[in-house]
């Protein structure tokens, strides 16, 4: 007798199986939660750059905290860890000092939903750009950028080098809840709102008009683009499976 066996179930592993997350650091603001419960001071999200250099955390109050990667660590309890961990540190702010990288603060002026670094380069789309042909090269797409979705349906696109703000999309009519950038290692950022669509923004093209993407019925909560770069996964409320639309209306590699 054949049974129909549905592929998306998902069986979660025994109580006995789990194992406990090591907390190896913790990050506070520096402002309090009001005491009449406004929001705008959460944290809703954090994100590493392709590179490991940065972490980028929305610590609420419309201000986004760049860090660098890895955090400096505290010297060990014994002599030999003390001259390890002391030997690290040296070695690890003497190459920040050469690259002459620092923490910066962005303020947004709205509540940070979402955060995107870019360009970012997956190994399908590495693999494809060594087969071929090397394209037009730009200023803006040699440097690391953040993208900061925003409560009011903006999205500021920053260079983390300078921390200076390179670009504000408009277009989205509500929160902008997801964004991340096409792993071709280029400029193609999707976003997802609250508005219930999807949009596709070339930041290489100086008019920075969308390719809206519509169909959800409720609010667009996250969104991701596949390694080839040929399909949007995306998730809108209440729907249990997440829904595919194809990249082929427009050009992402």
């Amino acid at each position: 007798m054949q049974m129909d066996v549905n592929p998306f179930e998902y069986k979660p592993r025994s109580r006995d199986c789990r194992e406990k997350a090591t907390l190896i650091g913790e990050l506070k603001p520096v402002h309090p939660q009001p005491l009449d419960g406004r929001a705008g001071c959460e944290t809703w999200s954090v994100e590493f750059s392709p590179d490991g250099s940065y972490f980028a955390w929305s610590l609420g109050h419309g201000i986004v905290k760049l860090l660098l990667w890895p955090l400096e660590e505290d010297p060990g309890p014994g002599p030999e860890d003390h001259w390890s961990s002391a030997c690290k540190n040296y070695n690890y702010n003497t190459a920040r000092r050469k690259n002459m990288k620092k923490e910066k603060t962005l303020d947004c002026g709205q509540t940070v939903w979402s955060l995107a670094f870019g360009p970012r380069l997956s190994k399908h789309a590495e693999t494809q750009m060594h087969d071929s042909k090397p394209g037009p090269s730009t200023d803006v797409l040699s440097s690391l950028l953040l993208a900061t979705g925003l409560n009011n349906g903006n999205i500021k696109v920053w260079e983390v080098r300078t921390g200076h703000i390179l670009f504000n999309l408009t277009g989205h009519q509500d929160v902008v809840r997801d964004l991340t950038f096409a792993p071709n290692g280029g400029l193609n950022l999707v976003s997802g709102s609250r508005d219930k669509t999807l949009r596709i923004w070339d930041l290489t093209n100086d008019r920075k008009k969308a390719h809206v993407l519509t169909g959800h019925i409720n609010w667009v909560y996250s969104c991701c683009v596949s390694p080839d770069c040929s399909l949007i996964a995306s998730v809108c409320g209440h729907n249990l499976v997440s829904a595919s639309q194809s990249l082929n209306v427009t050009t992402l590699i």
